[in-house]
């Protein structure tokens, strides 16, 4: 089966719905009615993205069950193609989607969920980098005239997560690390995701750290970081969450 100088958007409206009929211009090789040969190119396709969204949110998938998460999925597919040959990166504003889908709307916190999977994706594949050593923590330690100016740059597999839901809770109780009965989906939660070496990882965080965080991904110097945070969490202790961000291998860099 060929495609004939076929407008790019129009084919793939007709590949996504199946109520649309065959495009204009396709043949097959042997002469015979291509619709058959269409409408299996057109189901494999739409079975394949299904499938590679499946993989990618696969909490999600738990959370709602097979038959709805498919047709979340395809109403989804009306809308977005992917834009990258790679199926591990299709997906990103799957969240987005879910925070529109009216049929969702009962379980409000399954976008946050679907974000959280998504970091975890982004983290994977994010640029291998040699984090901060304790050394260098040291030295800008030492000289404490100099914090308020500096900025902090974060390792570059690390994602910033803020929920008014207990998506971290839900995430954990579906690997195994925490009874589902236990948590209060609820609650607000807060996460960095990480990939420091070769496994990603999902750090729950407190206010005040994620705060800090999301303070310096703002591009705020140290200082005004600090000042932000201190403004809602007085008792925020800066050397403490700098020793447990290094450890963590969260940090790259200073820069002035």
């Amino acid at each position: 089966m060929s495609r004939i100088q076929y407008p790019e958007a129009q084919f793939e409206a007709a590949l996504l719905d199946p109520s649309r009929p065959v495009p204009e211009g396709l043949y097959a090789w042997n002469g015979s009615d291509p619709t058959a040969r269409f409408d299996v190119y057109r189901n494999n396709v739409i079975v394949s993205l299904i499938e590679a969204l499946e993989s990618t949110f696969s909490v999600v998938l738990s959370l709602v069950g097979e038959t709805f998460f498919r047709a979340m999925a395809r109403e989804y597919l009306h809308r977005q193609m992917p834009d990258n040959p790679v199926l591990s990166y299709f997906g990103g504003d799957f969240p987005d989607f879910i925070d529109q889908f009216e049929p969702a709307a009962t379980l409000p916190y399954l976008a946050d969920t679907a974000r959280l999977e998504w970091f975890r994706v982004r983290a994977y594949h994010a640029p291998d980098a040699e984090p901060l050593s304790f050394e260098a923590l040291q030295q800008a330690l030492a000289q404490p005239e100099r914090l308020p100016t500096l900025g902090i740059v974060l390792h570059p597999s690390a994602h910033l997560l803020q929920s008014r839901y207990a998506v971290v809770s839900l995430w954990a109780a579906h690997q195994g690390l925490l009874q589902l009965s236990q948590v209060d989906p609820m609650l607000a939660e807060q996460a960095l995701i990480l990939r420091p070496e070769l496994e990603v990882e999902v750090i729950p965080l407190d206010d005040a750290s994620a705060r800090f965080i999301s303070s310096l991904q703002q591009g705020l110097a140290m200082g005004s970081a600090l000042e932000n945070t201190l403004s809602s969490y007085p008792d925020f202790d800066l050397n403490s969450a700098l020793v447990t961000l290094l450890k963590r291998r969260a940090l790259l860099s200073f820069e002035d």
